[in-house]
């Protein structure tokens, strides 16, 4: 919740919960809580489901105009079923992504929310490739959007916590839209996503977040890959591993990880393709995963397949993980090719649909395939669900199927051509089957509901053992100057499991050894063990440590000031030698979020300015937040240039309340945009390389929500113009976010430059 400083989550979340709903329900919270479903294979337990479905016959109850693709779930508790999808609405500027609620019977909308797409290059309507996830205990519902807002929502539509992964993390956007499904396990929610945040999480990795899920506080972060290749919505999946409570899932490096619920520690990973993974993983009941890739293997210019992987690898007495496995881990392998569609699992079958659109079954212990069955032309994302001896399963071109699976085939019992095409897995609860398509969400099925099944026990934790470390929540912390931040130590045993309250520690400041900028943060912790930055704390970063006896525990965190906010770059030091041998240069602001690898300060005729870099083609769009994603109602100037020729030229602009207002090179034009695809205006506006700009922008946002962007530019040095060069009015205009920069450098050509920024109060 970003009109509050977000450390305060805890005190903020528990008048919440006493004060919207009195307690977190303790009624059983039973359905299909989660995209795989209650058994994480893709399969419901569930008797007595339909064998045909009949588009406007009787066992069709109702179709709602919400397009998806994902998995809606079902949620039953204290005698009341609610369905939760996540799809969209609108067209152009004005779509939205929701979270709706709705009746399983009349499909009528109890309450929902909308969320904007914002600093996205989201395109082609790929809108939603994920689904909500529910929490077993309390009932609440966690969703990551599009652009990355992660929010949890109780099970009336009131928003507990939410988070800005963009802002405060780093995460980058691709054009898939690909989120994946939030999961809980214990007193944890995660997530994950492709990020550059700051300091050693500033290289672009495929990571794992696990917060807190009352309080929404970060717990830990993981790292359990090499640098990524795709962005992955394979989803986490849980397991028992050699006494540790641990998850396996795909990653955009192209890995199999294995990683520590508790403490997020890595623990294995096998290289399985040079492209990202995709598919969620699914237990085979024997102690190993089934996986399945479509991009280049690793060992031979083929591609896709399929593999059984032994689990178990264990890094050695006093190494930290992940251990590198190697192929003598594999059971068998499979010639079989998908992207993104999961498989499911039943009596030792795993059922799996292909890019060409078969349906292929493969004996789980041998890697034989048994049969082969054409369905369509071709598969993109969606998934089978085995259930009451049937499988369900949807393909793009709209196409819907029950089949029987035999021995030796499968029969056909039902072909539904449903408008749209069906790119997620299927739901089914309570003798009741949901469909999303890109049309619509259809619910099909018994109006009196079926005989869901009692889900069975969990596995209890083991005891734990000896306390083997630290762990302070939250781990990672953005304050303002004048703000206090008070901290839960927990000791753990080796596993991660929960030993005992740590009631105080020694706190000092930690610089890691392997840090390229050696700075402290300007904040100190008093005697009651809270972090306190002063009135007058200035911009900056850092690591601490904790000790309890033999015990250790590391945070970090960042300072950011208040509004105004002005950065010439006079004060950086030009010390540090580049490796391409181009001088030397300094690093940016180290609590600047995404700035680390896009961006370095160097000297231009007698200046000190902010360079674009360009020896990453995955940054060659920089997008860097230098402010509070809670900041609302500023402006924001900056001088800017671009290197370039009259052909081509770079772009180059900032950031204000998550639209980005650049200076087009090629276009010749400034220009306003969110999401690419969605919102972009732009007016001419003539403009050279290698000539100095001032620009400048703010947004006025209206009582009902909707808003102006307004912006203008003008070789600097000269006087500013009385009007504005462009005003873009947004029905749904964004309220808050991040003041930033922005530059992309076209196939990493040529350079921009930014200098003199000032973020100030609208007047």
């Amino acid at each position: 919740m970003f009109k509050q400083p977000l450390q305060n989550l805890l005190a903020i979340s528990a008048i919440l919960l006493s004060t919207a709903w009195a307690s977190p329900t303790t009624a059983e919270v039973n359905g299909w809580l989660n995209w795989r479903g209650p058994l994480q294979t893709g399969e419901s337990l569930e008797k007595g489901l339909p064998d045909t479905l009949e588009l406007n016959g009787e066992n069709h109850l109702w179709t709602k105009d919400l397009k998806g693709r994902g998995e809606p779930l079902i949620v039953s508790s204290d005698g009341e079923e609610r369905v939760y999808a996540w799809g969209y609405r609108g067209e152009g500027p004005d779509l939205r992504e929701y979270l709706v609620c709705l009746d399983p019977v009349s499909g009528e909308t109890i309450w929902e929310e909308g969320f904007n797409d914002f600093l996205s290059d989201n395109v082609y309507d790929r809108y939603t490739i994920g689904s909500p996830g529910v929490d077993p205990e309390t009932g609440n519902v966690y969703l990551l959007t599009t652009p990355g807002i992660f929010a949890c929502f109780t099970p009336k539509g009131e928003l507990l916590w939410q988070h800005s992964f963009m802002e405060e993390y780093g995460r980058l956007t691709f054009p898939n839209g690909r989120t994946g499904c939030p999961v809980i396990d214990g007193d944890l929610v995660i997530v994950r996503g492709i990020t550059s945040n700051w300091g050693s999480d500033g290289p672009a990795r495929d990571r794992f977040y696990a917060f807190n899920k009352v309080s929404g506080e970060l717990v830990w972060t993981s790292t359990p890959g090499v640098g990524p290749h795709d962005s992955s919505f394979s989803t986490p999946i849980f397991g028992w591993e050699n006494g540790r409570r641990v998850f396996y899932c795909g990653t955009g490096c192209g890995n199999i990880v294995c990683v520590n619920v508790k403490t997020g520690d890595p623990v294995w990973r096998y290289q399985f393709s040079h492209g990202g993974v995709n598919s969620t993983v699914v237990p085979d009941g024997q102690g190993n995963i089934i996986a399945i890739h479509g991009k280049e293997n690793m060992d031979s210019s083929e591609t896709g397949r399929m593999i059984s992987l032994k689990t178990g690898a264990e890094p050695k007495e006093g190494e930290s993980g992940p251990v590198v496995i190697d192929q003598s881990y594999e059971n068998w392998r499979a010639p079989l090719m998908m992207f993104t569609s999961s498989p499911c699992i039943h009596d030792g079958k795993i059922y799996q649909t292909v890019h060409t659109g078969e349906l292929v079954c493969v004996d789980s212990k041998s890697g034989k395939i048994l049969w082969q069955e054409k369905l369509s032309a071709d598969q993109i994302h969606a998934s089978p669900i085995y259930a009451d001896g049937k499988i369900y399963v949807g393909f793009p071109q709209g196409d819907f199927y029950i089949l029987r699976p035999g021995e030796t085939g499968a029969e056909t019992l039902c072909h539904l051509k449903l408008e749209g095409a069906c790119l997620g897995a299927p739901s089914i609860w309570n003798g009741r089957i949901y469909v999303f398509t890109t049309d619509h969400l259809y619910c099909f099925g018994s109006a009196k509901g079926g005989n869901p099944p009692q889900p069975s026990s969990e596995k209890p934790a083991p005891e734990p053992g000896p306390a083997a470390q630290l762990q302070i929540v939250p781990s990672e912390v953005l304050m303002r100057p004048g703000e206090t931040v008070s901290f839960d130590i927990d000791s753990l045993d080796s596993k991660g499991f929960f030993v005992d309250d740590v009631d105080s520690a020694e706190w000092s400041k930690f610089i890691p050894p392997t840090a390229k900028v050696k700075v402290k943060m300007d904040a100190e912790f008093n005697d009651s063990g809270e972090l306190v930055a002063g009135e007058d704390a200035t911009i900056s970063a850092g690591a601490y440590m904790a000790k309890s006896g033999d015990l250790k525990g590391t945070i970090r965190g960042r300072v950011l000031p208040e509004l105004p906010i002005k950065e010439d770059f006079e004060s950086f030091e030009i010390d540090v030698p580049d490796p391409n041998g181009e001088g030397k240069f300094a690093f940016p602001p180290l609590p600047w979020i995404g700035a680390r690898f896009k961006w370095d300060i160097r000297e231009m005729d007698g200046n000190k300015v902010l360079s674009k870099t360009l020896d990453n083609v995955l940054f060659q769009r920089a997008i860097t937040f230098i402010g509070h994603p809670d900041e609302s109602n500023y402006t924001v100037q900056a001088d800017v240039m671009t290197d370039g020729n009259r052909r081509m030229k770079s772009n180059v602009g900032v950031i204000n309340q998550r639209y980005f207002i650049a200076l087009i090179g090629n276009a010749q034009q400034i220009e306003v945009s969110s999401n690419h695809n969605r919102l972009k205006v732009g007016v001419p506006f003539k403009w050279d390389a290698k000539k100095w700009y001032t620009l400048k922008t703010r947004v006025d946002v209206a009582p009902d929500g909707s808003g102006v962007v307004r912006a203008k530019a003008w070789p600097k040095g000269e006087d500013e113009p009385e009007g504005w060069n462009i005003e873009v009015p947004h029905k749904h205009a964004h309220a808050q976010g991040a003041p930033g920069l922005f530059g992309f450098a076209l196939q990493s050509r040529f350079k921009v430059f930014v200098d003199n920024v000032v973020v100030t109060p609208n007047e």
